[in-house]
């Protein structure tokens, strides 16, 4: 083969994704923990890590892409550095959920569902987060915004953009 990677070759990235099912000592009771684990390192599941999973675990690969297509908590393309969540339930959308949601896509310039070009937001509404009383809710990492309008969005977003600036650092 000419400039392209031997099949037999290992990728540097399996590395990480065999030390992970090793980890969890090859069984496949694990799959979610070890799809967990690959979720929390490349903040999403690539296509190579799923079929490495299916390799080592010995669990066919359409049973793997079913477990991670099948839970929320797994996403199969690249998210957003921060999880912009909105809140969609009964109580929020009744208080205005829907606008707060329109104005997150514009402020970032997506979808709902989807991350921005630069991978620093995804965008996802939620059917409930818990916080009723507070409605309409918008969570942004593991901060909870409440009462939120949407004229509140573009500051929020600016605040979670300069701090994380500043981790960078």
């Amino acid at each position: 083969m000419t400039n392209a990677q031997s099949p037999v070759e290992p990728m540097p990235e399996y590395d990480t994704v065999d030390q992970i099912v090793e980890r969890n000592n090859c069984k496949r009771s694990a799959l979610i923990s070890i799809l967990q684990e690959i979720e929390s390192v490349y903040n999403y599941l690539p296509t190579w890590a799923l079929r490495r999973v299916s390799e080592k675990l010995g669990v066919p690969l359409i049973q793997v892409c079913g477990v991670a297509s099948f839970y929320d908590a797994f996403h199969l393309t690249p998210q957003g550095e921060h999880l912009v969540r909105v809140c969609l339930g009964t109580a929020c959308y009744l208080k205005g959920g829907s606008r707060v949601l329109e104005s997150v896509e514009k402020e970032l310039g997506t979808k709902d569902g989807e991350t921005t070009s630069d991978l620093k937001f995804s965008v996802h509404s939620v059917r409930c987060l818990g916080a009723c009383a507070l409605a309409p809710v918008m969570v942004i990492g593991q901060q909870y915004f409440d009462k939120m309008m949407p004229m509140k969005v573009n500051k929020i977003l600016k605040q979670v953009q300069s701090r994380s600036g500043k981790d960078q650092e």
